[in-house]
């Protein structure tokens, strides 16, 4: 079991941001039909791999990706209502709910030994 450290959590924060932001640039990017949005994905989610890569070796690959991956789809999805006015509704609302649940149990359990 690895020990999981603040150091660890830092990467996976910073892992999570580029994430964003290649996600944002991604829908910027048109399909590709912009070139430095499309650049900038490529950039900012290689930034993100290799960050969370590092976050690997203080976190657990299942508990690193979860909250990875969850924080990264609820962020988005504010991202995508906020910025690029995206509709949601509440059952959209409800499931992204059961994402940022199953990352708090995920994470609770993982502390048990």
């Amino acid at each position: 079991m690895k020990v999981e450290s603040g150091w660890g959590w830092t990467l996976l924060l910073l892992a999570i941001l580029f994430e964003l932001a290649g996600t944002t640039s991604l829908k910027l990017s048109d399909g590709f039909t912009k070139l430095w949005p499309s650049v900038w994905m490529f950039v900012l989610y290689g930034c993100s791999f290799t960050l969370l890569n590092f976050a690997l070796t203080y976190i657990n690959v299942g508990v690193a990706y979860a909250i990875w991956s969850g924080v990264g789809i609820v962020l988005i999805t504010l991202i995508g209502f906020v910025l690029f006015k995206e509709s949601i509704n509440l059952i959209q609302v409800l499931w992204v709910s059961l994402i940022v649940l199953g990352v708090i149990g995920l994470k609770m359990s993982s502390n048990v030994h």
